[in-house]
């Protein structure tokens, strides 16, 4: 197959859903397939828009991805007659995110109508597919095809994780883009809570340039709350260094506003680090409460404080969460069968 892949910037970019995209191609590609990748420039969204004044569908392929997240470029390319098959890849709605009712009215209708625009779907979890059904016409072909999250291989072993968790003082670690979704704000609020300062530390790995604005307000707001000695802001980390800080952690905290599924949780509990995310978008379907992690109210730090104190001063809870969080990773499927299935339902859209 010769395929395209619509994108925004850079297939590197640093985040699960370009993980999802890079992956696909590189499978894709190890198949033997063409794949084309298409990068639209990274504006705002109005000037996303005005690509619709330009921007038309590429020739020559059998079938084309569009990474939903370019939705706003892609409205007039997608009109009319397709001249080959239009998937659309998922990862969460725009209108899903929190912010006032007045904008996500607006995104919703801009993204309602470039859902009804492709041929097909290919969703990143249950939930994603759930909030995108009421909008499109179900009789359109589609995916559940879970992320990938099998980069580092089989973890952590058991044992290291048995013994890390009697190590003082709680180690949490925050892996995300310093984006307000992601909640960094409500976790600095969570451990102003804590009892003692001297019972955590926090690393924060992740972007301080997708976000600069934000990014900056955390590290004043970590300053104001007297958490500099305890909080460590790294940027972003990948491989090696990475793979360090999920080995030294023992919890992973990433409460965002939402989710379209998460990635990054299923790879902490690849390290035995029990995850904390919000009941908002598709957490759920990862974390179970009490068991592998738990889930909080989006913005509710209280309730994450207590969590953590739990953790700090109850090892045998850590412990047992850890080790459960590690069965649950070892469960999900990996990469190679769910790529293989994406791979499938291409070949028998692009033969319709």
């Amino acid at each position: 197959m010769k395929i395209g892949l619509i994108i925004y910037g850079s297939l590197d970019t640093l985040s699960g859903g370009y993980l999802y995209d890079r992956q696909l191609v590189e499978y894709l590609r190890g198949q033997g397939d063409i794949v084309e990748v298409i990068s639209l420039p990274w504006r705002n969204y109005a000037a996303h828009l005005t690509d619709n004044l330009t921007f038309r569908l590429p020739t020559g392929l059998d079938i084309l991805i569009q990474d939903e997240l370019n939705h706003p470029s892609l409205l007039a390319a997608n009109q009319g007659k397709h001249p080959y098959p239009i998937i659309s890849l998922v990862h969460h709605l725009r209108c899903s995110e929190q912010r006032p009712a007045w904008q996500n009215f607006f995104y919703r209708l801009v993204e309602v109508r470039y859902l009804r625009s492709v041929d097909g779907f290919i969703f990143n979890s249950q939930t994603t597919r759930n909030v995108v059904s009421p909008w499109i016409d179900d009789a359109k072909p589609s995916i559940i095809a879970y992320p990938p999250t099998d980069r580092f291989g089989a973890g952590l072993p058991e044992q290291a994780i048995i013994e890390r968790a009697q190590k003082h003082p709680l180690r949490i670690l925050f892996l995300g883009n310093l984006i307000p979704r992601k909640g960094v704000h409500t976790l600095l609020d969570a451990l102003a809570h804590l009892p003692s300062l001297s019972s955590f530390t926090l690393d924060i790995v992740g972007s301080l340039s997708v976000d600069a604005a934000y990014a900056h307000a955390m590290q004043k707001k970590a300053a104001q709350l007297g958490l500099t000695s305890q909080v460590t802001f790294h940027g972003s980390l990948n491989n090696a260094p990475l793979v360090e800080k999920l080995s030294q952690a023992h919890v992973l905290v990433v409460p965002s506003s939402y989710e379209g599924f998460g990635i990054v949780y299923l790879e902490g509990m690849a390290f035995g680090l029990p995850a904390i995310g919000t009941t908002a978008g598709a957490a759920h379907e990862i974390i179970t409460a009490g068991q592998t992690g738990f889930l909080i109210r989006p913005g509710d730090a209280q309730t994450l404080a207590a969590h953590l104190h739990a953790l700090a001063t109850d090892r045998t809870l850590l412990t047992r969460m850890s080790l459960h969080a590690r069965e649950r990773y070892h469960r999900q499927p990996k990469w190679e069968q769910t790529a293989g299935e994406i791979r499938n339902f291409l070949l028998k859209m692009a033969s319709r």
